[in-house]
């Protein structure tokens, strides 16, 4: 497999890192909010690293233009595209300690974990603290619990590397005619009932399709689906408080043979080409599909182009006594440079992250928000777009994926190993020797953790 072999070379590139101490223009450690309150961020130019692309990005930048326009510090702040957020991880790995470095940029919990192993980032906790710059008690409380904490880390002293300005989740989508046709009234909740209606479906094309291709559920072979699956069943790939990949559970065993059956039933179809699993959706040709939140958009615009049908959206399918489903989004780091640019990139952070911010980002972006409060301005966004709103009432019953360094090395070996087992491997033997490889590239990962 080819991950073990990048992982190889970005554990080098940390090492060098490492060994090589921070730039120039690193800021010396202040873990006081004290500290933070006599830092000047005046006339600051900040650089922003991000993903977004289309809509998001013409929105970036509007939110952007308004915080340079209006900030009373005259910081500037640039947004630079980057590419996808693995581009975006392969390219930070060389620069992290060096004057290249952005100021600010997005980057998943792992991949902070990761750049943190590098002692690069820097721990928001102080400023946060900070009378001067930093968030009251009930501005900190305003943000969804689940959201605010993922970002503090316990393998790094309980430093805060990130802060959260959107988050997704994991949802099983669904058309809701075709379910009505096949005599049921609602999406599956158990994982009986959608291996049960996934394979009528595939018996029973749907009336209204746009061609006569007919599947219970289009796969893609993803980590995130994998996890998602793990914890509907009340189960974890990761167990923190050994601080070891748990791949191989019984209950891991039992979601991989339920979609190992799905295929050697015919009731399931592998995902050929990107976006390919909404494609078969809008066309009426796919009953299920499992993915992000962010894509409602696109999976609308696909049925509106395709069969036209009603749809929605609704928790993976669980054995627990309530849903569980799997929160995810990258947040935004701040880099180490210098204490005034630091300053600078965090008052961006939190103008970013504010109430009415937060309220235009979501209905640009359609990620949800990261601040209680913003619900009260989304009534009419909600009524709009129903589908939003189901998988916003499903925050509550949020967990998330591991955030530790090389967790995306270990996706690509999951992703591996889910496409070997659809295709008739033994599931057992490939979980065990999966969480063998995970737990290996998490000790390498581990042992370059600077003192």
């Amino acid at each position: 497999m080819r991950y073990p072999v990048l992982a190889g070379l970005m554990a080098f590139l940390l090492a060098f890192v490492v060994a090589c101490g921070g730039g120039e223009g690193a800021a010396e450690d202040s873990d006081t909010g004290e500290y933070w309150d006599e830092v000047d961020p005046t006339g600051q130019e900040i650089s922003f690293w991000h993903q977004h692309s289309q809509e998001r990005e013409e929105e970036l930048e509007r939110i952007v233009q308004e915080f340079n326009e209006t900030n009373e510090w005259d910081i500037t702040v640039e947004p630079l595209y980057q590419g996808g957020y693995q581009d975006i991880f392969q390219q930070m790995l060389p620069l992290l300690n060096t004057d290249d470095a952005p100021n600010l940029v997005v980057a998943y919990q792992n991949q902070a974990a990761t750049y943190q192993q590098a002692d690069a980032l820097v721990d928001l906790t102080p400023i946060i603290e900070s009378e001067e710059w930093g968030l009251s008690e009930e501005e900190q409380n305003d943000f969804f619990d689940a959201f605010y904490e993922q970002d503090v880390f316990t393998t790094f002293d309980g430093a805060r590397l990130g802060f959260p300005p959107n988050r997704s989740l994991e949802a099983l989508y669904y058309n809701a005619d075709w379910l009505e046709e096949l005599g049921y009234d609602g999406p599956p909740e158990t994982p009986e009932e959608f291996e049960e209606m996934a394979c009528a479906a595939a018996e029973n094309p749907f009336s209204g399709a746009d061609g006569d291709r007919a599947t219970g559920y289009t796969a893609d072979m993803n980590a995130s689906t994998f996890a998602s699956l793990v914890f509907a069943s009340g189960s974890d790939i990761y167990d923190g408080e050994n601080e070891e990949y748990t791949y191989d559970t019984e209950e891991a065993v039992e979601s991989m043979e339920l979609l190992q059956r799905l295929f050697e039933e015919d009731c399931a179809t592998l995902m050929t080409e990107d976006y390919g699993d909404q494609a078969d959706f809008g066309q009426g040709a796919s009953l299920f599909t499992i993915g992000s939140t962010s894509g409602i958009p696109f999976y609308e615009a696909a049925v509106e182009d395709g069969a036209g049908f009603d749809w929605n959206v609704a928790t993976i399918p669980y054995t627990t006594d309530e849903p569980v489903t799997n929160i995810y989004g990258a947040s935004v780091s701040i880099p180490k440079t210098n204490s005034e640019e630091e300053l600078a990139a965090w008052l961006f952070v939190r103008y970013y992250t504010s109430p009415e911010v937060q309220a235009d980002w979501a209905q640009a972006s359609n990620y949800f928000p990261v601040r209680e409060s913003v619900a009260e301005d989304l009534e009419d966004y909600f009524e709009e777009n129903p589908q939003y709103e189901a998988g916003f009432e499903l925050l509550e019953y949020g967990t998330t994926e591991p955030s530790v360094p090389g967790y995306d090395f270990v996706r690509e070996e999951v992703e591996s190993d889910m496409a070997a087992i659809v295709d008739g491997a033994d599931v057992r033997e490939t979980l065990a020797e999966l969480n063998e490889e995970a737990n290996e590239l998490l000790q390498e990962q581990m042992q370059q953790q600077p003192e």
